[in-house]
Formats: C-alpha cells, structure tokens, sequence
C-alpha cells in the first residue's frame, strides 16, 4: 500500500506541477476577475509547496492532499473562466 500511496502522491505532485504552468490568467489585467485568477493561483501555488513539504517529512497522506487541493483551485479556476488552459490531455478536466 506504501508504493501506491508513493506513486499516487508523486504523480499528484507531478500534475499540480504542470498544472500551474500550464495555466495562464485569462481576464484582462487589472480587473476584479484577473485578481480572482491571481489568487487562485497563489492558493495552487501555496499547496504545491505545503505538499513538497510534507512529502520530504514523510508524510505522504497530507501531501496527497495538499496535491489534490492545489489541482482543484486551478481546475475549478478554469471551469469558471479564470484560467486559460489546455483542453486536451490530462492536465484538466475542462
């Protein structure tokens, strides 16, 4: 179960990765809906290190989830407009 876990939580870490660079702010600068997008951002940002945290400390369930978290401010972002985003592959669900 360990090595699930393992790869799980890397793959995670790996898809919040490409994720945050994939993904570009959409509205126009400046606006209420660019800071919105900025923010989103900055919270993937911030999961994306509190996981790397908590994977170099062994603790693979709360980087799991901190993993996850992350992907979902940018996924949700970019359902509702925030974020230009790849629509094919894997990086989103858009």
């Amino acid at each position: 179960m360990t090595a699930d876990l393992e790869e799980k939580t890397d793959r995670y870490g790996d898809l919040l990765a490409e994720a945050l660079e994939a993904a570009t702010i959409a509205p126009p600068e400046g606006t209420p809906m660019a800071t919105a997008a900025e923010e989103c951002r900055e919270m993937a940002a911030s999961y994306l290190a509190d996981g790397d945290h908590f994977r170099e400390n062994g603790d693979l369930v709360n980087a799991l989830a901190s993993f996850s978290y992350g992907h979902a401010w940018l996924d949700a972002g970019a359902r509702v407009g925030l974020f230009d985003v790849p629509t094919d592959g894997h990086l989103f669900t858009v």
